[in-house]
């Protein structure tokens, strides 16, 4: 467990700061030479996580600051590259064990995440679990508690997140199958997209109740009429029933 926390402490150091989002540092200065400043705090970010290697808390601590600056003036103390630089920051102080600067640094990277990416965000999360650990070694519990509650709360949305994006993807698989003709493919991605809405959404959601009209359309288009009606009988609303009596040709 040790080794995967402080991976994932240098994962987050090795973070550099992007060229895409570029404020103004001065009237007069120009892309390339924001460029060239931004290659400068890069260096000194790259020094910085060598001389963490190396155990050099203190060192490192001296060149993320000299980045962190650069990253100030070219990006704006709201940007989130500014933010990694806070965080990354925060996690060094707290390694040497100064609580105070690790609490400062770690809250301000948390309230520009917040604002420029919402609650439901890994990195907002990430932002309240660094928080929780450090209250931890405080040994304020209650609050440790209170942020750690708040990060499971975030990722449980992100994963609910990620599964209705999955569930739009699958119906859009099948959609795409039922133009080219593959129906019965297309019938076992619209279940997946159903099972899906079922959990997160309920049975008489809108989007659970087009996953059962569209499976039921299939199915009566495949002359499976016990299956069409089988989903059928799911739709709720007033008006939606489909009419899945097969035509009976009388010959005379």
């Amino acid at each position: 467990m040790k080794k995967i926390t402080v991976l994932l402490f240098m994962l987050w150091l090795f973070a550099g700061c992007s060229t895409n989002t570029l404020n103004t540092l001065t009237p007069t200065t120009t892309p390339a030479q924001k460029n060239q400043q931004l290659q400068k705090a890069n260096i000194l970010n790259n020094k910085g996580v060598n001389a963490y290697q190396e155990g050099n808390y203190h060192a490192a601590i001296n060149y993320y600051q000299q980045s962190l600056g650069i990253k100030e003036k070219v990006l704006g103390t709201e940007d989130l590259n500014t933010a990694t630089g806070y965080n990354n920051i925060g996690l060094l102080y707290k390694k040497t064990g100064d609580y105070k600067k690790a609490l400062a640094y770690i809250s301000k990277a948390l309230q520009i995440r917040k604002k420029s990416l919402g609650t439901v965000d890994s990195r907002t999360a990430e932002s309240y679990n660094n928080l929780g650990t450090l209250y931890a070694e405080m040994g304020d519990t209650k609050k440790a508690t209170v942020l750690t509650q708040q990060t499971i709360k975030i990722k449980e949305e992100i994963i609910r997140k990620e599964k209705i994006d999955t569930a739009i993807s699958y119906n859009n698989l099948a959609i795409l199958q039922e133009e080219l003709g593959n129906y019965r493919q297309a019938l076992v991605n619209h279940k997946k997209a159903l099972d899906i809405n079922k959990n997160i959404f309920g049975e008489e959601h809108e989007v659970t109740q087009n996953n059962y009209h569209n499976i039921a359309l299939l199915y009566f288009a495949l002359h499976d009429y016990a299956q069409a009606k089988a989903y059928s009988q799911h739709i709720v609303k007033e008006g939606d029933n489909i009419n899945l009596k097969p035509i009976n040709v009388i010959s005379r």
